[in-house]
């Protein structure tokens, strides 16, 4: 959040010596007037999101509330007005989810009657009004059950089961777009080692189904062996193939490319999820005017010699932004259909090139794409933000559906990970949802096996009371990685990723990580697979046929064992720094199963060492009869690689439940629950002991989301007093002698939010210093927005029957007491800390006004509260 800016530039307030004129009703009453003509201006990825109305984006109201019985924060504006050209309803993606189905309105005919007031959507990085949209929604509910005829009861039936038929639909579609992604990136990924004769389009398993064969023609075969043999043709040809596919998933991911102006951007880093700064262009034709402010027509915004921020909304996993997104942040684009393209396109070439991620993390960022999308088909949804993030919950957790396979271990990442109001009736639509993808990626079978993942394994053997302490020392060792791979990724964000050629060039980066990738994986069998494969060798147990018997994972003595310790050490090694080397960088990339992979090879490891001891020492009493059960005991060393690998995860995740749930339902056995749990249990205790923060909170942190944590509530001693800034007549609208206001005024009012970052804000109305009313800036400016001569219109800004227009057919536009909340959420400046994090969090309020003794005293911003959260917390860390 931006610093409060000065006001050295601002003309007196006129509130204290502002009279009512003989006949205000002469000057406030004007027509209606159309948008300017610059309005239908295409934005850029340059274009200011603070400009004048030009930035403004409308959705219609559900409905027309009578004025007797305004809810708060309504925003009505009489007559309508042809929609601008950032309308929801005339965007591209909008306009193709209409050509595909022929959209009509179910709500047509009840509906006939209601005046199509218009109210403004929410602005680029404000926060959702979750008060305002669900109050919205009952006024919505009451007038359709207000039908008492039949085919009122049938538009009732049909809204309720709108929220199902969205669920099953994201959930079929989610299905699809993963079964594309699945197939794509296992065919292009083959096609670095050559290419199938018969059919060009098999990867080499569908082309060689039963094993090596003459269908499948290496790139050495193919030129003979020109220009430097065999062997160094296919290695250059190889490294050549990966940087091509990441040059060009980096070019992909380049295009969303989004600029948020200095004015507001967040303090945010570069070394995050895509985020860096790109230096703007100064304006030197208005140095003389800095600081002024003047009507809508010539108003600009200031000059900020810091650069803006820019972020690429297809980098990266995308869940740290899902999970913000659903707590009410707004993000336009980032669910977009140009992003749900882009990033699906990308992640399939980021996957093939063999770079050190994973298709899992972005999955939920398609899938919540995927939600968003669908949402635009219902009203309902498409006009209330609010219950749009029921169908984002729903989606997200189709996403690790598809991802993993596990549809509980879905449900239960919505409610732990990303979910913020997790109802009981949105976690019965997400099960369903979860159902849905899961049935759906079943049947179309992406891998050719009836498995909805590839690394999904069976265990036969049980396991022994002696491996509780091994599988502890798992848990442990993968928590600690866990938390090392977070301080390391911060370490090499900013040192190397703070060279001004990286980052001015991200592309550079990606083709040196590239080469980098191609030039020390090629050598070694293990990282040159997939890492979905090789988390299934790693984890599939010996008398598995879907492993790779070429690995030689598998000893049949105990002289075999050190020779396989050695390679999987190789490995851990090349796969742990090229993880933390790769994640970050500009395409679309998780963590989820990369983090898994370099867990897996370090249970591997200690899998093996466990074996060569029981087999070393076969006569210990502590083994019981595990030497004697088979050639390799009873050990299975897959079993410690599949606990470390989500002890690993949950190092870097923090998810706890949801993984144990998840490695249950990919093993399919009730057998090894315990030690999954008890692993799991352990890597977070030790994760949370050496790095507080997740991957995604500190991503989060790093953005300076206003994402304030409903699960984690810090320890307050403090009072409300503590973060209540000092009051402002600036920032304040005193109607004491006057209950109209100068527009210009207004305008200047409005202006210093907009510098101080705060397009979500508010300013109070007061008189005699008791607060009477709250004008949202979002509504307000829309209101000035809709005047025809801003410069000398007065405003009205508390009812007053005596200048009243009762007989009036036409709402007169220069009375704003529609878009007046009467009656904000106010506390004592004296409350305790604690009822303030409640309000927001559980209120998902936007700003709390303060009184003192009954008087205003000011008031606090939701983004005030989460930072001063977040020095707190961060106090306690150094303690």
């Amino acid at each position: 959040m931006t610093g409060t800016p000065s006001y050295d530039a601002i003309p007196p307030s006129q509130d204290s010596n502002l009279s009512a004129p003989p006949s205000p009703t002469n000057q406030r009453h004007h027509s209606r007037k159309t948008r300017r003509n610059s309005a239908s201006e295409a934005p850029d990825e340059n274009t200011s999101l603070l400009r004048p109305s030009r930035s403004r984006v409308r959705i219609h109201s559900p409905l027309e509330t009578p004025r007797g019985y305004l809810s708060r924060n309504q925003s009505f504006a009489g007559t309508p007005h042809g929609a601008r050209y950032h309308h929801r309803h005339e965007s591209w993606g909008q306009r193709l989810i209409q050509a595909l189905s022929d959209r009509q309105d179910p709500m047509s005919e009840s509906k006939g009657s209601i005046h199509p007031d218009d109210r403004i959507w929410y602005d680029q990085f404000t926060s959702t009004d979750w008060v305002h949209d669900s109050i919205a929604d009952a006024y919505r509910v009451k007038q359709l059950r207000s039908r008492k005829d039949f085919w009122g009861r049938v538009i009732v039936l049909f809204d309720s089961a709108q929220g199902w038929i969205l669920s099953g639909l994201v959930g079929v579609l989610v299905a699809l777009v993963a079964y594309c992604v699945d197939v794509a990136e296992t065919t292009i990924f083959d096609y670095k080692d050559g290419y199938c004769a018969k059919a060009w389009y098999l990867r080499e398993k569908r082309c060689c189904p039963h094993g090596p064969c003459t269908d499948w023609r290496s790139w050495s075969e193919v030129l003979g062996g020109h220009p430097f043999g065999n062997v160094w043709t296919e290695f250059g040809i190889y490294v050549i193939a990966v940087l091509v596919l990441a040059v060009l998933a980096c070019l992909l991911t380049l295009t969303t490319k989004t600029v948020v102006p200095s004015a507001y951007r967040m303090s945010t880093l570069d070394e995050n999820l895509a985020a860096d700064y790109s230096q703007s262009p100064v304006d030197n034709e208005h140095d003389d005017s800095e600081g002024s402010i003047s009507p809508r027509g010539s108003r600009r915004q200031d000059i900020d010699p810091s650069p803006p921020m820019v972020y690429y909304s297809a980098a990266g996993s995308g869940v740290a932004e899902v999970r913000v997104i659903i707590s009410g942040f707004v993000l336009h684009g980032f669910l977009g259909a140009k992003t749900l393209i882009i990033k699906s396109v990308g992640l399939i070439l980021s996957v093939a090139s063999g770079l050190s991620l994973g298709k899992e993390g972005p999955y939920v960022h398609i899938a919540t794409c995927i939600g968003n999308i669908c949402c635009r088909i219902f009203d309902k949804y498409d006009r209330n933000d609010g219950k749009r993030r029921e169908v984002l919950s729903a989606a997200a957790a189709a996403g690790i559906v598809v991802a993993f396979g596990a549809p509980l271990g879905g449900v239960l990442f919505g409610l732990e990970e990303v979910a913020y109001y997790f109802s009981s009736k949105t976690l019965f639509r997400t099960f369903f949802c979860c159902i849905v993808a899961a049935l759906s990626l079943k049947f179309f079978n992406p891998y050719g096996t009836h498995k909805i993942v590839m690394f999904e394994v069976r265990y036969k053997i049980d396991w022994e009371w002696f491996e509780l302490a091994w599988f502890i020392l798992v848990g442990v060792l993968g928590g600690a990685f866990g938390a090392l791979f977070i301080k390391a990724s911060r370490r090499w964000a900013l040192s190397f990723r703070k060279i001004p050629a990286i980052k001015q060039y991200p592309l550079l980066e990606v083709v040196l990580v590239a080469l980098v990738t191609g030039l020390t994986e090629y050598w070694n069998t293990l990282t040159k697979l997939p890492v979905a494969k090789l988390l299934l060798n790693l984890a599939a147990p010996c008398e598995d046929d879907s492993r790779d018997e070429g690995l030689g994972l598998c000893p049949s003595n105990i002289d075999e064992i050190p020779g396989i310790i050695r390679m999987l050490l190789a490995a851990f090694v090349i796969k742990g720094f090229l993880t933390t080397i790769t994640f970050g960088i500009k395409v679309p990339a998780g963590i989820y199963v990369p983090s898994m992979v370099v867990g897996g090879l370090m249970g591997r490891i200690i899998g093996h060492l466990v074996q060569w001891i029981v087999l070393r020492f076969p006569h210990w009493s502590i083994w019981g009869t595990c030497p004697l059960l088979q050639e390799s005991t009873c050990v299975q060393p897959g079993v410690y690689g599949l606990i470390a690998a989500g002890s690993t995860m949950c190092g870097v995740t923090r998810l706890s439940v949801t993984l144990a749930v998840i490695l249950f339902e990919l093993t399919g056995s009730l057998d090894y629950v315990l030690p999954f749990s008890l692993a799991i249990l352990v890597a977070k205790w030790t994760a949370d002991a050496l790095e507080p923060l997740s991957i995604y909170d500190l991503l989060t942190n790093m953005n300076a989301y206003p994402y304030l944590d409903n699960k984690h509530k810090p320890i307050f001693t403090s009072e409300l007093a503590d973060i209540v800034p000092r009051v402002r007549r600036e920032r304040v609208i005193d109607i004491t002698n006057s209950p109209l206001v100068p527009a210009t005024e207004l305008r200047a009012k409005l202006e210093l939010l907009h510098r101080a970052g705060e397009l979500d804000g508010g300013l109070p109305i007061v008189r005699d210093g008791m607060l009477v009313g709250l004008i949202p800036a979002p509504d307000l400016e829309y209101a000035l927005d809709n005047l025809e001569d801003e410069s000398n219109s007065l405003c009205l800004m508390a009812h007053v029957p005596s200048i009243e227009e009762e007989g009036s057919a036409e709402r007169d536009p220069t009375d704003f007491t529609p878009y007046i909340d009467p009656a904000p959420v106010a506390l004592d400046i004296r409350s305790p800390m604690d009822l303030v994090y409640e309000c927001f969090a559980k209120l998902g309020l936007r700003y709390i006004c303060v009184l003192k003794d009954g008087r205003y005293a000011g008031m606090t911003h939701k983004k005030r509260f989460v930072k001063y959260m977040r020095e707190l917390e961060e106090k306690e860390h150094e303690l």
